[in-house]
């Protein structure tokens, strides 16, 4: 389906004409983040929409990274694999298992991938937090945008957003009413000032009560720096895709090829008509403790579902084309981004779906899915887990 590229915020949709895109523990320091009291020493960013092509930016980050160099970040003792689990080394084939996948899903081909540890879940908050107390990181929906790093991404001339706008803020999903046409996924997002891992849905939001649950509004930049912080990295989309299989043969889920709503809840995802109704079947509205539904074949939770979760590659709409398709070991993806529907914008790729997805509007949680975002973007269903090598 087309629907009007969501750039920035419903604001910022009415100040700008944009391209058109296809869519489809409990410990106190962490009850001190939740209610709002954090420890800051020295502060020093596409959001996961759920649809089929594309999921809609934040702004540009007012720093940049480059090879994971976060100089202010400590970096504390590695930990024994703690919560990680062993991913074993393998061959698959990569890529569209069945007549929902997208073009950038094929062709269909062989990889091989060394063995290395996964963290069992999403980084939840709980651990997020221990991250930030010990060092005073301030993530990028708490900053406030920077325009001349902005402006480069967007069509030349596009006149500069009202200050009201570019204010410390996250993408924040706000369920329609009523039935509506899914052509603009504007109607279902909103930019809203204090948006952020600390407040998911916005001021007056906490995390307290739920340290388990994963964290989210995170951006590229903010996994990395915590990645660096535990000893860690963020996995390449072929060692997650090689994961999230689970050891199952070119199936379509992480628990086979039974449909999402057929059986018991598998995981955590939209249920009934999105985006202004919602079964609650699995018996979550937005997100889920971590581990809340069963694993699949690795030991690994929720890997469908939940949060779309960040991986190290670049997003390029032909990667696999490029490919030998003989077969590749250890692809660590694209050597640079390219997104034909937003050129000017670097992207990474994002896997496995969220709490927002449905079989009638996107199909996310599918191993073989592939979604892109800005680096800069963090949203309310987007987080990240870790790897580590052997």
């Amino acid at each position: 389906m087309k629907t009007q590229l969501l750039r920035f915020s419903n604001l910022l949709l009415i100040s700008f004409s944009l391209l058109t895109a296809a869519c489809h523990e409990k410990s106190k320091p962490v009850v001190a983040i939740a209610t709002g009291k954090p420890v800051v020493v020295n502060p020093t960013q596409k959001p996961a929409i759920c649809c089929e092509s594309n999921i809609p930016n934040r702004f540009a980050p007012s720093f940049q990274v480059k090879n994971a160099s976060l100089p202010n970040v400590p970096v504390k003792p590695a930990t024994n694999h703690d919560k990680m689990v062993w991913i074993p080394a393998g061959t698959f084939q990569m890529g569209g298992d069945n007549k929902q996948a997208q073009p950038d899903e094929y062709p269909k081909h062989k990889v091989t991938v060394n063995g290395f540890w996964m963290d069992a879940t999403e980084v939840t908050n709980e651990q997020f937090a221990r991250f930030v107390i010990a060092t005073g990181y301030v993530t990028t929906a708490e900053k406030k945008p920077d325009w001349e790093v902005l402006k480069k991404q967007v069509p030349p001339g596009t006149p500069k957003p009202p200050d009201s706008v570019l204010v410390a803020a996250s993408l924040v999903f706000v369920p329609a009413k009523t039935k509506i046409e899914l052509n603009d996924y504007a109607q279902w997002w909103s930019w809203k000032k204090g948006a952020n891992w600390r407040h998911p849905h916005g001021p007056g939001s906490d995390i307290k009560g739920k340290e388990k649950y994963p964290v989210v509004h995170v951006s590229y930049y903010d996994a990395l720096a915590y990645c660096k912080w535990a000893h860690k990295r963020l996995p390449t989309e072929a060692e997650w895709e090689w994961a999230a299989r689970g050891g199952l043969n070119n199936n379509i889920y992480p628990w086979g090829n039974e449909p999402v709503n057929t059986g018991k809840p598998k995981a955590n995802t939209w249920e009934g008509s999105f985006p202004y109704k919602n079964t609650l079947n699995d018996k979550f509205y937005f997100t889920a403790p971590v581990s809340s539904f069963a694993p699949n074949g690795y030991k690994l939770y929720d890997m469908a579902g939940n949060v779309w979760e960040w991986c190290a590659d670049y997003y390029n709409y032909k990667y696999y084309s490029t490919l030998n398709p003989q077969g590749v070991s250890n692809p660590q993806g694209p050597s640079k981004s390219y997104d034909p529907d937003e050129s000017l914008v670097t992207k990474r790729v994002v896997r496995g779906g969220s709490f927002l997805c449905n079989d009638s509007y996107c199909s996310g949680y599918r191993v073989a899915r592939r979604m892109k975002t800005s680096e800069d973007s963090g949203m309310e269903h987007l987080g990240f887990r870790c790897v580590q090598n052997n």
